[in-house]
């Protein structure tokens, strides 16, 4: 094929492709924007074109990853970004930026940007993925504890007053602060979150940006405490200056705020402005009552969209989730429902064989003493159980230290001379679990 066509078909290809792609020259002129980097951008084609013109004369693309990239000639893989295009689009991307290198010569430098908007958003506010509004009666709540918080909440939408929910990963703080947002005796025209633990001046510019508005909003910062003290000290500043309009303002932490102020990450003056009314959302292990409400909710949900069949639990896996605590409490029984959902045949019932194995493993005990039998840790009976063999290891790994933590009762020094391994390398897989623990 000759030049002119083999051009055509990397332009289509480009064109087509659902990664945004974004090349420099050697000057730093931008020579490549597709199609889904300007959706990604937010920008028109006109726009793109007007930023090239000027680029010709005396522009160049500021100063960014691909300006590092250029000029030093090393790749960045994976990098993560969040930032909010010029439609105010709240975007991430996972971005590979490299080098365009000619027989040692660099000729430019080209951006891979893959959308993954749609999955961190999840992530934080899963509930999200059923396409409603989350109301007060979007919450499964039968608990008198719940009750009490959706009652306590309604009272605040009232008001209209700054509100602060207090309370452990994953129980629907998030929830809570919407359905306020729909409570409200005068309706907002538009409700923000703030994940508070992303870049903190991304979340304060996106602050200052919507704040001077003339429409009113419902802000939600989502886990203050992970800001730094300055950002929080900002925030205040900024929610004072604009106290007087008809913005709501909610905020959610992770613990006790006195020991978070004690601790140095919490500003007691943010607190103080979020303090008129402090809502402290349980835990599930504390309404336990919940779970099968939610669990019947969800594959109602599920045989309404996909047309399947599956009715609910056994009775054995039933006791099984009354029985465990729920350490990530409701995102991690509604994560560990998904993965169960994705399994689902032609069941009507979900039977111990059916959960994956990293959670049977978590709940052996309650399985061993229910059965009166001896269970193995590393369960294998189906395909099903089967899972990429790193994760597998990794799932292994934690589940062990765990075991051994418990042994020692959290004792890391003497756990770590039992598992043959420094205290530091303890302390790093400890870490990471927590991390990974908080993102579910």
């Amino acid at each position: 094929m000759e030049l002119k066509g083999l051009l055509q078909v990397y332009e289509f290809i480009t064109e087509m492709s659902d990664i945004g792609v974004r090349a420099i020259d050697a000057h730093g002129m931008l020579v490549v924007c597709n199609e889904k980097m300007k959706e990604l951008e937010g920008v028109t084609n006109q726009e793109v074109e007007k930023r090239t013109a000027r680029e010709i004369i005396d522009f160049r693309v500021e100063e960014s990853l691909l300006q590092q990239v250029l000029h030093s000639g090393q790749s960045i893989r994976n990098h993560k970004k969040t930032f909010w295009n010029q439609k105010g689009q709240e975007i991430t991307t996972i971005n590979n930026i490299l080098p365009i290198d000619k027989d040692g010569r660099i000729l430019g430098a080209v951006e891979f940007a893959r959308d993954i908007s749609t999955q961190e958003f999840m992530m934080y506010q899963p509930l999200r993925r059923y396409g409603q509004p989350l109301t007060f009666e979007t919450i499964t709540a039968v608990s008198a504890e719940m009750k009490n918080v959706i009652s306590t909440a309604k009272v605040a939408a009232t008001s209209r007053i700054p509100v602060m929910l207090i309370g452990e990963s994953g129980t629907g703080k998030d929830m809570i602060a919407e359905g306020i947002h729909h409570t409200l005796s005068i309706p907002n025209e538009q409700f923000i979150t703030l994940i508070c633990r992303r870049d903190e001046e991304t979340v304060i510019a996106q602050l200052e940006k919507y704040i001077t508005e003339n429409k009113n909003i419902t802000f939600f910062g989502e886990r203050i405490e992970y800001l730094s003290m300055s950002a929080q000290e900002k925030i205040v500043e900024l929610l004072k200056i604009h106290e007087t309009k008809n913005h709501v303002f909610i905020a959610s932490i992770g613990g006790d705020p006195i020991e978070l102020i004690s601790n140095g990450k919490l500003s007691k003056s943010l607190y103080f402005f979020f303090s008129s009314i402090t809502i402290r959302v349980p835990s599930l292990r504390e309404r336990k009552e919940d779970i099968m409400p939610f669990v019947n909710d969800y594959f109602l949900r599920y045989r309404q969209n996909f047309g399947s069949i599956v009715k609910g639990l056994s009775d054995e896996v039933e006791e099984i989730l009354l029985s465990y605590d729920w350490p990530g409490n409701l995102k991690e029984l509604e994560v560990l429902l998904d993965e169960i959902a994705s399994l689902v045949t032609t069941e009507e019932f979900i039977t111990y064989d059916m959960l994956p194995a990293y959670f049977r493993w978590k709940v052996q005990d309650i399985h061993r003493q229910e059965n009166n039998t001896k269970s193995e840790l590393f369960i294998v009976q189906t395909v099903k159980d089967l899972r990429p063999l790193d994760q597998y290891i990794r799932e292994v790994e934690d589940y062990y230290v765990i075991k051994a933590l418990e042994f020692f009762s959290g004792n890391v020094s003497k756990t770590a001379q039992a598992l043959g391994m420094k205290r530091q390398s303890l302390q790093y897989r400890m870490k990471r679990m927590k991390e990974a623990a908080d993102k579910e």
